[in-house]
Parts: C-alpha cells; sequence; structure tokens
C-alpha cells in the first residue's frame, strides 16, 4: 500500500486532485477535515477536550459544537488556533491511521492542510496543490460565496507557499485544465510506483 498526503492552501483545489485519484486510480480517499468534524460530535473526544479549553460558549442549545460562533472565536487568533491543532491533530491522525490500516486498497490519498512528523510517519509521500493567490480566491468567492477580502484573510491564516515546498515531495501546478492535472499526477504515481519497487527489491520481497 502506498500512502500519499495531499495537502495546500484553502481554494488551491485539492478536491479536483482526490476525485482524479479516486475515479482514475481506485484510491481511497481520507479526509482529514471530515474526521475533525466527526471527532467534534457530542459524546466524542474531540468536542470534550474543546469545551474544556474554550469552556461551554462553544456549544449550542442542543449540546452540540456552534460552529459559526467557534469559527469567529479562532479566527482572528493564531493562539486559539493553535490550541485547536494542539487539541485536534493527535486524535485526528490516529483515526487516520486506524482507517488506513482497515483498507485493503493499493493506494490511499490522504487530505490535510497540516503535516507533521506523525503524519509524515504514515504519509511518505507528500502532494503539494498549488495555484496563485488570485485563482484561489476566485474559486472562493464562485464555491464558497465568500467576499474577496475574506479570502485574503482566509489565505495569509495558513502557511506560506514556501511552508508548502519546503515539506512536499512533489508539486502539482493546480492553475490550469484537469488534462494538465492528470499528466502531472500520472508522472508522480509512476515515481511514487518506481520507488515502492525499489524498496521491495531492497527488502527482498519482490517476486
Amino acid at each position: 500500500m502506498a500512502v500519499l498526503g495531499i495537502t495546500g492552501g484553502v481554494g488551491a483545489g485539492k478536491s479536483r486532485i482526490l476525485r482524479i485519484l479516486k475515479e482514475v486510480y481506485g484510491a481511497r480517499v481520507i479526509q482529514a477535515d471530515q474526521i475533525a468534524k466527526e471527532l467534534e460530535e457530542p459524546g466524542c473526544p474531540g468536542l470534550t477536550a474543546l469545551e474544556e479549553a474554550f469552556g461551554a460558549g462553544i456549544l449550542d442549545g442542543e449540546g452540540r459544537l456552534d460552529r459559526p460562533t467557534f469559527a469567529q472565536l479562532i479566527f482572528g487568533d493564531p493562539q486559539a488556533r493553535e490550541t485547536v491543532n494542539q487539541i485536534l491533530h493527535p486524535l485526528v491522525w490516529q483515526e487516520i491511521k486506524r482507517r488506513t490500516s482497515e483498507g485493503r486498497e493499493e493506494l490511499v490519498a490522504v487530505e490535510a492542510a497540516l503535516f507533521d512528523e506523525r503524519s509524515r510517519q504514515l504519509c511518505e509521500y507528500l502532494i503539494f496543490v498549488d495555484a496563485d493567490e488570485k485563482r484561489r480566491s476566485q474559486r472562493l468567492m464562485e464555491h464558497r460565496g465568500y467576499t474577496r477580502t475574506r479570502c485574503i484573510e482566509m489565505i495569509n491564516s495558513q502557511p506560506s507557499r514556501t511552508d508548502f515546498l519546503a515539506i512536499a515531495d512533489f508539486v502539482i501546478d493546480n492553475n490550469g485544465t484537469v488534462e494538465h492535472v492528470q499528466q502531472q499526477l500520472s508522472r508522480i504515481l509512476e515515481e511514487v510506483s518506481r520507488r515502492e519497487h525499489s524498496k521491495k527489491k531492497k527488502k527482498g520481497t519482490y517476486q
């Protein structure tokens, strides 16, 4: 099994890459954001820990996470965002590891905004989905209805392009057509396959 990490800033178009991996290559797709949302459900460890850190004011009348209120609370506060990451990141990756081990697919794609030493141990190959700021803003305005100002604020609140490039094994330029992306992805998967083949030979497991 080859496990790919897919990362990139908001609006970079990671969903396009995931769709191709799933539909064309039969990859199993796991999204960290979705798992985080599941861990934030009532009775789950994520929500319990968030309530302990931020207080009951983050909950709505039914005891569920009040997402608009919580987003407002942490949006302009880097320290609060870091606290959320410290709480949820280990829980999310523990669950991702469990789900990855359960699958039988030869290719697994794990999409996440943040990767560290723990996650890199699971995702040996990390692909950075790159797109320029103008295109990212356009996508966010068209698909999510954000204002241009909100788009810029969101982009600036995330790691920079330099930060992503520093940790990535491969880069996909997602400014162009689907065909161009597919060509890049094909070359990356060929290289991943070559490396996996080489690893098996060194371990003496290749038949």
